[in-house]
Formats: C-alpha cells, structure tokens, sequence
C-alpha cells in the first residue's frame, strides 16, 4: 500500500514554525552531506509498523540522509543483531522501535560510547541513559480514548466524551484487555482506559463478571491477535456460558480487536454491532479494522497518524546531527528507570464509522477504495 509520506504541517521537535520541512538550515538538505541514519523498526507482521518504516524512511531520505532501515519480524536477537551491526557500520544516528524495551542496555551502551545519538521512536527504551529522545504520541491519552470510545458504544458518554443525560442504567458487563507486558507503552494505555473506566465500574455501571481487572492477568504478549482470540474464547467459556451477556470489550490495538471479534462471533454473538456484537475498541487504525468499523462490526479505534511521528523524529534527527537540542514538550512523564527523557508528545483521534471520511481519506492516509476494501 502506498501511504502519502510528505510531513504533515505544525511545530515539533527542533521547529517552533508551521513548516513541513525538517527543521535546521531552513529546510536546506545539504547539510544531511554523508551521513547515515540506522532505523530499527520491530516487524512487518503489522501493517501499522511499515508504514511507520516507509514514512521515516522518505521523510529522511527527502531531508538528504542515507538510511539503513531494518525490520526484526518480533524476534529480539534479531533487532539487537541490526543495532550492533548498524554501530559497527559507524551510522551517524539511531533511530529505535524497539521490540522490548528492556533488551538493549549493551546496545545503548556502545553507541554512547561511540558518540551515536539515540532517539526512542514511540517506544521507550528502559534501564539505559544512552537515550537522548523519544518522539511518540500522548499514551496515557490514547487510553483515555479507548476507554471513552468504549463508553460512547455503550451509550454512557456522548461522541464527544461529555456525559450523556439519556445515559442507560446498566449494568453493562465488559471484559479487559491490555498490550504486551514488554512494551513501555501498553502501561501508559492500560493506566489512562482504567482510569477513565474506574468511576463506572465503582458506580455499578460497569461489571468485569471474570474478576480479571490487573494488568499482568489482561496483558498480550507481543500484542498477538491469536492470543487474543483464544482468551476471549477462554473468557466466553469460564464466564458467559450461563446466560450472562457481553456488552463491551476494551481492546489497546486493532490486531487484538480483530482476534476478539472473531472469538464472539464465532460464540454467536453478532455478526455486526446492530446484530448484538459486543463494543470493541482498538488503536492503530488499521485498515482491516477501518472496514469493519465502517461495516458496523467493530466500533472504534485510535488514529496515530504515523506521517507526523516521522516527522518529529526527522526533526529530532536533524537537530542532533546540526550539534542542537531537539525541541522537547515534555521533559516530566517518561523515566525510563535511570533518567527522565526528553520527549515531543503528538495528539490522536478516535475514529468512529461516521468520521472515517474526515480523519482518514480527506487527509491522504487511506483512499475510499482501500477503505471500502479492508486493504
């Protein structure tokens, strides 16, 4: 699929104006001379992380840099085999997805002592102070979201978050689940859909009939769809055999969604949301989950357009290899357990069925006919 990978408008990392240029020498790409930028993405099983690939890849090569780009496929000694291979080859930068974050401590540590700048991209990086910066979106508030576009399905909150005065009584009986314990941000997630959540579920408005409500039960290794499904079906079959009812289902990621939605469905719950499916949210905008929200099976997802975090990181990069400080708007949130890291925060959106149109195609990320396509 080609995605239109010019950087999206606004200030960032190293830019106060309203250029869509990478900030430095006045959008002068000359200044890029020789130099070799290493990006080390997670996989290709997700569609989300190669369009992240092909954005800060031409957004970079567009800036005049070279760029080694390299997908691990989810294995851990793969990714850590291409960072030490991309210091060996003495590139200039770092640009880092990482598959856990936990895992590159020795790799951090030989580009710090290499002198090669490290920049965090949407994951943090723990337990190293050889991180100089993270560009991501707001994680806490993407799960605010998906908790808010999980009460908007259930009629407890208007579309725009306020409080609906029409709102049902309940009780709506909900089950949880998170992302991958070795993801830095499946926490941020799971902290701002709980919080969000925990009012109704101590009103009573709310029930989780599993009782599986902590983290480390509800989490997905390596945000895996198929683990996903075979817990919902496992859920369906220690809880709701009863004659209890599903009404709702909090998803971090529209892969997990997805493997969710075909565990109801094949439980008879749906086909579609009209038809009694369960409200499921989901995060990342895929379009295979653009179509089923468009088609009315799941209900929402967060849109993290992936345009402007390769903008930021092309902003970041270029301000470090410039000898500067990349603009930072939060230097408080992030401590990766050994420094607090300077970071550029972007916003998302919740797309329903009925802002489709406005968030995704008149923006350029997906045309009508991939959406109405689901590819």
């Amino acid at each position: 699929m080609t995605f239109a990978l010019a950087a999206c408008g606004g200030g960032g990392a190293g830019s106060g104006d309203e250029t869509t240029e990478p900030a430095g020498n006045g959008g002068d790409t000359a200044a890029a001379g020789d130099q070799t930028i290493g990006v080390a993405m997670p996989t290709q099983t997700s569609e989300r992380w190669i369009a992240d690939g092909d954005a800060v890849k031409s957004q970079l090569e567009e800036a005049g840099y070279t760029v080694d780009l390299q997908f691990a496929n989810d294995d851990i000694p793969t990714q850590t085999q291409q960072i030490d291979q991309m210091i060996l080859q003495e590139v200039d930068l770092l640009i880092i997805a990482s598959i856990d974050g936990t895992a590159l401590t020795s790799q951090l540590d030989a580009a710090g002592a290499a002198g090669i700048p490290v920049i965090a991209y949407d994951r943090l990086i723990n337990g190293s102070e050889n991180v100089d910066f993270y560009v991501t979106f707001d994680n806490y508030n993407v799960g605010v979201q998906q908790a808010t576009s999980l009460l908007v399905g259930l009629g407890l909150l208007n579309a725009d978050g306020s409080e609906n005065p029409d709102a049902p009584e309940g009780p709506f009986n909900i089950e949880l689940f998170a992302g991958s314990p070795d993801d830095n941000n499946a926490g941020f997630f799971f902290n701002g859909a709980m919080d969000t959540l925990k009012p109704f579920i101590d009103a009573g408005t709310l029930v989780v009939p599993s009782g599986q409500t902590d983290f480390d039960t509800v989490a997905t290794l390596r945000w895996s769809q198929e683990a996903a499904q075979r817990r919902m079906e496992d859920l369906l079959t220690s809880t709701y055999t009863g004659g209890e009812e599903l009404h709702g289902v909090l998803s971090p990621f529209d892969g997990i969604s997805r493997g969710i939605i075909t565990a109801l469905q094949g439980a008879g719950y749906g086909p579609t949301l009209e038809e009694g499916l369960p409200v499921v949210s989901g995060q990342d905008a895929e379009i295979a989950s653009v179509t089923l929200i468009d088609q009315g099976v799941q209900f929402a997802t967060i849109f993290k357009d992936t345009r402007k975090l390769a903008t930021e990181s092309v902003r970041a990069a270029q301000a470090f290899l410039e000898g500067n400080e990349p603009e930072a708007n939060d230097t408080d949130t992030y401590d990766n357990g050994v420094k607090v890291v300077p970071s550029y925060l972007l916003e998302s959106d919740i797309v329903y069925a009925d802002n489709i149109t406005e968030l995704l195609v008149d923006t350029g990320y997906y045309t009508a006919e991939q959406v109405e396509q689901g590819s």
